[in-house]
Parts: C-alpha cells; structure tokens; sequence
C-alpha cells in the first residue's frame, strides 16, 4: 500500500509543479470576459512595447480594478461599457468611443448593456513585465 501512496504523491507533486508553468493568462480570464491576444510588438524607443487585445464582455460583466505598466488606449467596438479609473468620475461609452488610461492609472469596466459588449484595447508599456496587476476593491 505504501508504494500506490509514493507514486500518488509523485503524481501531485508533478502535476503541482505542471500547474506553476501555466501563463497567468489562463489564470486571469474572467467568467463572462473573453480576452483575446491580437498582436505584440517592440517599439522602436528601446524598453517598450506595443500590444492590442479584444475584450468581449458578456451583459452585466466586469472586468475588476487593475493598472498597467503603461498607458492604454481603448476603442469601443460594440454595446455600451462604462469605465471607472481612479479620482474620476465614470465614463460611458458607446461603439466608437474612445478613452484614453493613464500609465499606472486604477480602473475598472463594465457591461451597462443588455447585449454583449466589446472593445480594443491597446497598450503602450514596459516590456517584461506584467501587463496587468490587480487592485483589491474597496469594501
């Protein structure tokens, strides 16, 4: 019995091991929010790059409180988003909107709408590290 015991835990221990080189990407995607990489590409000021991302937001759905290591220009494709970024008041925004984020802004969105609502959203950051990290929201 103790060696079926040995080779379980050999077996969880590699699977916890498998577990740590999943990207954060898989991690970070929200039930009801799809994001979808689009392109990435270094910029010609050395340090910094350029990355586009679709975000699909179900109705009702929010993307929560996060900053960026850069700025970030969103352009509303379909529905109607609001976004709350940090000191300001919200913004609503309907297809064609644009807004722009300020680098290591806090702020959050989502769908007002009855429908599914996307936007693209580009980045302007440090390359190497993380796109995105996460607030914890106030009580």
């Amino acid at each position: 019995m103790k060696i079926y015991q040995r080779y379980f835990l050999h077996i969880i221990a590699f699977l916890g091991m498998f577990g740590c080189l999943v990207p954060n990407k898989a991690i970070a995607q929200q039930s009801g929010i799809k994001r979808t990489d689009l392109q990435r590409h270094d910029l010609s000021v050395p340090g910094y790059e350029a990355i586009q991302v679709r975000v699909d937001f179900e109705p009702g759905k929010a993307f929560g409180l996060h900053s960026h290591p850069g700025e970030e220009i969103i352009n509303v494709l379909e529905g109607e988003l609001e976004y709350v970024i940090e000191g300001e008041k919200p913004v609503v925004l309907k297809a064609g909107g644009v807004l722009f984020i300020p680098a290591g802004k806090n702020h959050s969105a989502r769908n007002i709408g009855k429908v599914k609502a996307s936007e693209l959203a580009t980045y302007i950051v440090v390359k190497g590290k993380p796109l995105l990290t996460w607030k914890a929201e106030k009580p």
